[in-house]
């Protein structure tokens, strides 16, 4: 008995042949031998027919689950296509590199040292690279790594900790202390890295020689623990050094401001005592940059002519000057301006033709055309997508106290009455209100530095007196603490452009010369405050029996203590007050 019919062949599916279908047979109850039989009779017909009717096996299509090759050949390209400029073009070679032959050379002799010609019985030793972002630290470490034959052990901050519901519930539950945070545990894994790189070599991967065991470590993702809390990272650091084998580097990129978290994660004790050699990158020089986006623009303009345009030399001058001597960012721009499927690149260049033609056109004097210009480029580099500019504190600093000026004729300019003439002054090269703002302070904070550096660029005492009184102005505006925040600004505007009218020994382009290079210094308030802090301390301790706060026992009951003979007094009292109660007799103080 036949259960299932056999189907066709498939013989036009695919230009290929199926194997005809098997014949389930059921075999009859009580008679297994009639069964047998039923089902060789209705097999054998079925595959005599098969064998004599089955076309010839006709050769498939190629297609691309035949050609691997082809295949990894495209999604090689394709990879490569898709991957971003600054990895597609990540330098290889010392030459490549856009940094200082300086610095190369620096970080090259430090390894050799610490590496190849460390003695036997000598502890760990630390690198410090800083610097702004883009500039160059990790290329040229990980450069030196591959020519000196140095393997990397790079640690990397845990993305998730593994931390169940439960662990969580009694984290933030109503009787918890808040004791266990993934900080801890963070700071404990990055203690359990360096103690196992320092044991251990790294894994061995496929093609990689195993005849060099010399290493380093790299530190460039700190954990987020040691910023609140240095004093771990230097503990651990100090164990490091008693047991360590190979050198520690730690990489640590300057914020907008020009600052960075050397300060509080090194400080000049910390470095003193473990002996951390400190080598400071600086921004990517202009001609290095211009070098390196001329080769990457030649070589997309050679292979993807479809895809990208290739940018002059003005454009690319351009890009230099909007990434502030990040090469990194300098690397994206370049991308993403080159793109010719990007309507906002279309928009910035027809936008820049224009206004170069329309500044061509004005007739206007070439100083005046030049300023317009450089404006007008200015704000168009922002259309690119470039970084927000910053300037370091003492080079704002520079700028306000040597304000620069352009000469201006008569008829560009109007002329003051005769009862104002003194206040004449040629126009600006520089905007104050722009420097302190991207010197990324705080308005109080910029009027400090400023104070303390402005006299030694005057030669007119009549000019200190007008400067003094505007710097006198701008500390009242900040005077009440509910609108210091909203008066900062109008603050730093009054101090600066106070300081640079005063100052009449500069008041004209032809004066610019003559005052010469001077230091500048940071304020002597920071290190008075620390004392004043530290003495408000030792009032309230040594003292505590007068219940009087901190600033009444330093200005009203110390000064007369020091006049009494009091014997009933210990020796750190009599000396606090030997300090505190008495004037120095120094005239002037610190510098």
């Amino acid at each position: 008995q036949v259960t299932e019919w056999p189907a066709h062949p498939f013989d036009d599916f695919g230009n290929t042949s199926i194997a005809p279908c098997v014949v389930p047979v059921k075999p009859l109850r009580g008679d297994p031998g009639r069964g047998r039989r039923q089902k060789q009779r209705a097999l054998s017909p079925v595959a005599e027919n098969s064998r004599a009717t089955a076309p010839p096996r006709k050769r498939a299509k190629p297609c691309a689950v035949d050609l691997p090759c082809a295949k990894s050949g495209r999604s090689w390209r394709q990879a490569q296509d898709e991957l971003p400029w600054v990895e597609r073009y990540r330098p290889e070679t010392q030459s490549d590199l856009a940094v200082q032959k300086k610095k190369i050379e620096e970080v090259e002799t430090w390894l050799k040292m610490h590496i190849f010609q460390r003695q036997p019985k000598q502890g760990g030793s630390v690198l410090l690279l800083t610097g702004p972002p883009g500039c160059g630290k990790t290329a040229t470490l990980q450069i030196l790594a591959r020519d000196l034959g140095l393997q990397v052990q790079e640690w990397t901050n845990p993305l998730s900790l593994d931390f169940t519901k439960e662990d969580l519930r009694n984290m933030f539950g109503h009787d918890s202390n808040f004791h266990t945070f993934p900080s801890q545990a963070q700071a404990a894994l990055f203690q359990d890295f360096l103690l196992r790189a320092n044991k251990y070599n790294k894994l061995q991967m496929l093609g990689e020689s195993s005849e060099n065991d010399k290493k380093l470590i790299l530190i460039e993702d700190i954990p987020n623990q040691f910023y609140r809390d240095p004093g771990s990272l230097h503990e651990i650091l100090r164990s490091f050094i008693r047991t360590s084998r190979c050198p520690l580097v730690f990489i640590i990129s300057d914020n907008f401001s020009g600052d960075s978290n050397q300060g509080s994660l090194f400080p000049t004790e910390i470095v003193q005592e473990l002996c951390i050699y400190n080598i400071s990158f600086k921004p990517v020089a202009p001609t290095n940059m211009m070098k390196v986006l001329n080769r990457i623009a030649a070589a997309e303009a050679s292979m993807n002519r479809e895809k990208n345009y290739a940018l002059g030399r003005t454009s690319l001058e351009l890009l230099c000057r909007g990434c502030s001597g990040d090469i990194r960012s300098a690397i994206n721009s370049l991308q993403f301006s080159s793109r010719k499927d990007c309507s906002l690149e279309k928009e910035f260049w027809s936008k820049k033709k224009s206004s170069t033609i329309k500044c061509e056109e004005a007739g206007v004097s070439k100083v005046r055309k030049k300023s317009k210009c450089d404006t007008s480029e200015d704000q168009e580099i922002q259309a690119i997508g470039c970084k927000d500019a910053s300037i370091f504190l003492f080079h704002a600093l520079g700028k306000i106290i040597y304000c620069k000026r352009e000469a201006v004729s008569e008829a560009e300019c109007p002329q003051l009455p005769a009862h104002l003439s003194e206040h004449h002054r040629d126009t600006l090269l520089i905007q104050p209100e722009d420097i302190v703002e991207k010197s990324h302070m705080s308005g109080s904070m910029f009027n400090l530095y400023l104070h303390q550096n402005y006299m030694d660029f005057f030669s007119d005492i009549d000019d200190v007196v007008r400067a003094s009184e505007y710097l006198s102005t701008a500390d009242v505006l900040c005077s009440n603490w509910s609108t210091r925040l909203v008066m900062e600004s109008y603050s730093a505007s009054v101090a600066t452009r106070g300081v640079i009218h005063s100052n009449t020994s500069r008041a004209f382009a032809h004066q610019q010369g003559g005052v010469g290079f001077r230091p500048l210094h940071k304020p002597q308030w920071f290190l008075i405050n620390k004392k004043y802090q530290e003495n408000c301390l030792a009032a309230k301790s040594l003292f505590s029996s007068f219940c009087l706060p901190p600033e009444c026992l330093q200005t009203e009951l110390l000064p007369y203590l020091a006049v009494l003979a009091n014997p009933m007094r210990n020796q750190a009292q009599i000396a606090f007050i030997q300090d505190v109660g008495r004037l120095p007799l120094k005239r002037h103080f610190g510098r």
